[in-house]
């Protein structure tokens, strides 16, 4: 299954949703730190970052894999490894998911989390979401454009 997803990502047919890549530049800009939180083994999320996002962007990002907890989504263990090894604090950070279960995490772990839902998540219950929204949204389109201040709004105060 891992070497059928990874084969679909080297040949480009799974793209990023619209918005990512402007929001993960945004947040390099400005000296955010950055981290994909993922059930998927590290090898696969690995790959899937430095295929989708580029090797320069790759390298800005902390990568914390399903094999790498002793519980996968939705436990809270891979974003509290994050939290702990990045030596983050919970109230500092968004986190930002696209399904129930993942939201389950983001909620048990204690951490805001904003829900981009997907044509497979759209009819999922997000409960515990600081916000849901379609996507992230680029420049240039005419709907609304989450930003890292949208992001920001969401932190603990």
């Amino acid at each position: 299954k891992t070497d059928i997803f990874m084969t679909l990502i080297d040949d480009g047919k799974i793209p990023l949703r619209p918005g990512v890549l402007r929001i993960v530049d945004e947040a390099i800009s400005s000296g955010v730190r950055l981290a994909v939180c993922s059930t998927s083994n590290e090898k696969a999320v690995s790959n899937l970052v430095r295929t989708l996002m580029g090797e320069d962007r790759a390298e800005k990002f902390n990568v914390y894999a399903g094999d790498m907890v002793k519980a996968k989504k939705p436990a809270p263990d891979v974003y509290l490894m994050a939290v702990e090894e990045m030596g983050l604090e919970k109230g500092r950070c968004v986190i930002v998911e696209d399904s129930h279960i993942g939201v389950g995490a983001a909620v048990a772990s204690g951490i805001s989390c904003i829900v981009t839902k997907s044509s497979y998540t759209a009819e999922e219950d997000f409960t515990g979401a600081k916000m849901i929204v379609e996507e992230l949204g680029d420049c240039d389109d005419d709907g609304d454009v989450v930003t890292l201040e949208t992001l920001s709004g969401l932190l603990e105060s």
